[in-house]
């Protein structure tokens, strides 16, 4: 029997939410890929006998008058998007408020994640006209539930951290697609392709002055690079629109999930938010 607030224990002596704690880190860290589904023991394996290839079957000769037509293959980048995000270009760029694009968002059914149990589209909150752009990965439960970014946990901390930045009225908080992901899954790279031309719009109608990019799956998705979020945090980056319009200073920083996982970090997302508040001030200064 374990006492009152200690870890839940299971049967293999793993405590979950250690192990919960370690996936996240590895997540935010840019792990995302495992070699193998199982673990393989290789010190066995290279003792096992070598399996013989099997021959190919010759090939069976088929007039041209029976052959069957050509079964499309699926794209190894996954499904064809590319009508999706035409669509998602024309509707925002008719878009000429934010009101208007909230509402178009919530209307847009090319995104496979308003099928997959989400309730409602969750676009932002904050000011309109701010100099300061805060971009997450996607919603949450509570996201979903009130149908606006950044409202639980993480939210919480992450307008702490805006208060102590001095930036607190002077904030437009959005994210990278606009449907919670089951499970809170992070979003695959062709969802936040097909809600990219949504958050360029938003963008061009808040015209900020500076971005802030919210965890690895922000970054990574907006400045289109491939490193974890321990790499890019408190670097600047230039970041600009598909259609060369616009290049605006983007800073990287640790997801607040992540600091409530990780406490330790929060010097480092501090020294991020002190370099990125100056800049809001003092745009004109190289960062």
């Amino acid at each position: 029997m374990r006492g009152q607030g200690q870890s839940p224990i299971d049967a293999a002596g793993i405590d979950p939410r250690a192990l919960e704690s370690l996936l996240a880190f590895w997540a935010d860290a840019g792990v995302d890929t495992t070699y193998e589904d199982a673990p393989v023991d290789r010190l066995a394996a290279r003792v096992r006998p070598p399996q013989p290839t099997p021959r190919a079957a010759a090939p069976q000769v088929v007039a041209r008058s029976e052959q069957a037509p050509a079964i499309p293959q699926a794209s190894s980048q996954g499904p064809d998007i590319s009508a999706a995000i035409a669509e998602a270009r024309r509707l925002a760029a008719e878009c000429e408020t934010l009101e208007a694009l909230a509402a178009a968002i919530a209307a847009f059914d090319g995104c496979g994640l308003k099928f997959e149990g989400a309730r409602q589209a969750v676009f932002a909150r904050g000011e309109p006209n701010a100099p300061l752009m805060v971009i997450g990965e996607g919603p949450g439960a509570e996201e979903d539930v009130q149908s606006l970014p950044f409202v639980g946990r993480a939210g919480k901390l992450l307008d702490k951290m805006i208060g102590a930045a001095g930036l607190t009225g002077r904030v437009f908080i959005t994210n990278t697609v606009y449907w919670r992901p089951p499970g809170n899954r992070t979003p695959t790279p062709q969802e936040q392709m097909v809600c990219q031309p949504f958050l360029e719009r938003s963008i061009a109608l808040v015209k900020p002055k500076v971005l802030l990019l919210a965890g690895g799956a922000s970054a990574k998705s907006v400045l289109q690079k491939s490193e974890g979020i321990l790499s890019l945090r408190g670097r600047w980056f230039d970041w600009t629109s598909s259609d060369g319009a616009m290049t605006l200073p983007a800073m990287p920083t640790l997801h607040p999930a992540f600091l409530l996982r990780q406490p330790g970090a929060k010097k480092r997302a501090w020294t991020d938010l002190l370099m990125l508040e100056e800049r809001v001030d003092r745009p004109e200064r190289p960062g």
